[in-house]
């Protein structure tokens, strides 16, 4: 007895959600090449952002761009979630520059891209439009 299994076709991507794939790819292209960056140094004389810091974005950066990559080629919804995890948790870790005496530059960089990060995600995650017979 053979068995094969069929899945349903991935619903196409609207242009919502291409448009947020792009955005978090490119952010997660600044992520990834942070660690190139100019830093600052901070009040009391340490670099921001840390090394480690800029590592996490490093690392985060590549995991959205593959994650984007994924979803855009395969439209899985999980790829759609992996991007989007990783770019809230940059998000996450881009908040202490406006805690901490880091330069008004930095700390406007950091506001910019946290708010293209909740833009990205909601684009990303916007529900797909399924089209289908109407049924009157």
């Amino acid at each position: 007895m053979d068995r094969t299994v069929t899945t349903a076709p991935a619903a196409p991507l609207s242009r919502l959600n291409k448009a947020g794939l792009v955005l978090a790819f490119l952010l997660g292209l600044f992520d990834a090449t942070g660690f190139l960056w100019p830093t600052a140094t901070t009040s009391d004389g340490r670099q921001a952002p840390p090394f480690d810091a800029l590592m996490l974005g490093t690392v985060l950066g590549v995991i959205t761009m593959v994650a984007a990559v994924i979803a855009w080629r395969t439209h899985r919804r999980s790829a759609f979630r992996v991007a989007a995890a990783a770019r809230i948790i940059s998000a996450i870790a881009a908040l202490p520059a406006f805690f901490v005496g880091v330069p008004a530059w930095l700390q406007a960089t950091a506001g910019v891209f946290v708010v293209l990060t909740v833009v990205a995600v909601v684009m990303m995650l916007a529900p797909r439009r399924q089209t289908g017979p109407v049924t009157d």
